[in-house]
């Protein structure tokens, strides 16, 4: 494993393939046409349009729909919806009766930002050094298609450390602030959280056009809105070491996901004298995700979000505000709504959040297994079988890849969307079936992974082309086996 030191240890190091005699067409439009048909879409139907669109408009509403829902009606949204329709209530009376912007909580979340940055840039991981097993320091992320590779500095679980050991010895020690003080804080900095992803979202846009850090792997569809939305650059860059699609995806938001449920805890302490089952299987399980997410921050580098997506709306304001906001509403329903559950109930929903989270981390763990070993490895006690297939990047250089077709991967396409989708169920059962609000995130959820596996499939098809149809018959199960 490569080491480097001091500021070096982030620098990303872009290596190119040679690209291969091959005759093929390597002009702009050629391209376009023969080179790089996977990743983003060069061109935008109207339905894509229309949807993003929507969501550019109506995404933030959501949000604010949702966290008012809580602070104003006790999380019912048959409440806020029927004193709308009753005149009780309108979208503007909600948003007067809103809490404002508050430069006490812009201290909070620009303090919070800069801490991060600092841990990311400044601090190169060591954790690798001493946990058996875990994969840090410098890593080198999937080929992009225009045939760079990219090289990060993996610190996600360090920072996750040092973030929460500080938390902790704030709580029982010094006492610079009290553990409620993201929920005290929460609607003026749901404003911060909006100001922060839009900023990113617009720097990077323009960023784009001025000063790209890799302009062969840019893509201009002609179309401002889809371009915001989705993102022009893959992988942008401040200088060789801030990536912003890494540190947003992987930093901000996520980071803060485990503090925000402890900040519910603490808060559901205070008002009633005591923590529920429910909040604690709530921080227990979606703690075990995020914890799996840093673990295994090497491997997120070759999923769909660092291998396809680009940076734009999408992620800049997303990771920024839905994520933290959304994603956390389990928890901020059974600060208004304590849930003490039955035995029975707690441990049915333990078990069916930790069956999920097997089901995701073996599924991801063997085809893992399966890319590092190159298929020189045992799945299920077996030689693994796959689809051996090529693909050709935009610099015209073919390369070879393997689909994996044993173990879970064998049941069904994307098995681990499956074990996923059990963990959010998991979550919002945890708070009982009074309210419908925190079951938001297992139809978010499903929403978001059917749609992933349709459109993953659609650039595996456009990049791999006939060896995929020869996959999709090897494993003809996209999602649910025998469903979907």
């Amino acid at each position: 494993m490569e080491v480097a030191t001091a500021m070096t240890t982030v620098e990303s190091v872009r290596k190119r393939s040679k690209a291969r005699s091959n005759g093929a067409e390597t002009g702009p439009k050629g391209k376009r046409e023969e080179l790089g048909k996977w990743g983003r879409a060069w061109e935008v139907d109207w339905f894509s349009l229309t949807s993003v669109v929507l969501l550019l408009c109506f995404a933030p509403f959501i949000v604010f729909f949702f966290v008012m829902t809580c602070d104003q009606y006790q999380c019912s949204i048959s409440h806020v919806l029927l004193d709308i329709y009753n005149g009780d209530a309108s979208p503007l009376s909600i948003w007067s009766q809103a809490p404002s912007f508050t430069w006490t909580a812009a201290k909070i979340y620009a303090s919070w930002v800069t801490f991060q940055v600092v841990l990311y840039m400044c601090i190169p991981d060591v954790t690798h050094k001493f946990l058996p097993g875990y994969v840090g320091g410098v890593q080198e992320g999937a080929r992009t298609p225009a045939g760079l590779i990219n090289k990060y500095e993996i610190n996600g679980l360090q920072c996750w450390i040092i973030t929460h050991a500080l938390w902790a010895a704030n709580a029982y020690y010094f006492h610079w602030f009290s553990p409620t003080i993201i929920f005290d804080n929460w609607i003026p900095l749901l404003w911060c959280t909006n100001i922060l992803g839009y900023a990113v979202s617009t720097f990077t846009f323009v960023k784009a056009y001025l000063f790209p850090t890799n302009p062969e792997d840019c893509k201009f569809t002609g179309n401002i809105f889809y371009n915001y939305m989705m993102g022009i650059e893959f992988n942008p860059r401040i200088g060789k070491w801030f990536d912003f699609k890494l540190f947003f995806n992987g930093r901000p938001g996520i980071v803060a996901w485990t503090l925000i449920n402890l900040s519910y805890a603490a808060k559901q302490q205070e008002l009633y004298g005591y923590v529920t089952n429910s909040m604690i299987l709530v921080n227990v399980l979606q703690a075990i995700y995020v914890l799996d997410f840093f673990w295994n921050e090497a491997w997120y580098l070759k999923t769909i979000d660092i291998c396809h997506d680009h940076f734009g709306w999408y992620l800049g304001w997303g990771d920024c505000v839905w994520l933290p906001f959304l994603y956390t509403l389990q928890g901020l329903y059974l600060v208004f709504n304590p849930v003490q559950l039955s035995t029975s109930h707690a441990a049915g929903v333990l078990i069916l959040g930790l069956v999920g989270y097997y089901i995701f981390r073996s599924s991801n763990h063997q085809k893992d297994l399966f890319r590092r070993t190159e298929g020189n490895c045992k799945i299920w006690g077996r030689k693994p079988s796959y689809i051996e297939c090529s693909y050709r990047s935009a610099d015209g250089a073919i390369h070879k890849s393997k689909l994996l077709t044993s173990g879970f991967w064998g049941v069904t396409r994307h098995m681990n969307y499956t074990g996923d989708l059990m963990g959010s169920l998991a979550y919002c059962l945890a708070c009982g079936g009074q309210h419908l609000l925190p079951y938001f995130y297992i139809i978010y959820m499903t929403i978001l992974l059917v749609h992933r596996c349709i459109r993953d499939e659609h650039r595996c098809s456009n990049k791999y082309g006939k060896d995929w149809r020869r996959y999709t018959d090897a494993v003809p199960q996209r999602l649910l086996p025998g469903i979907f």
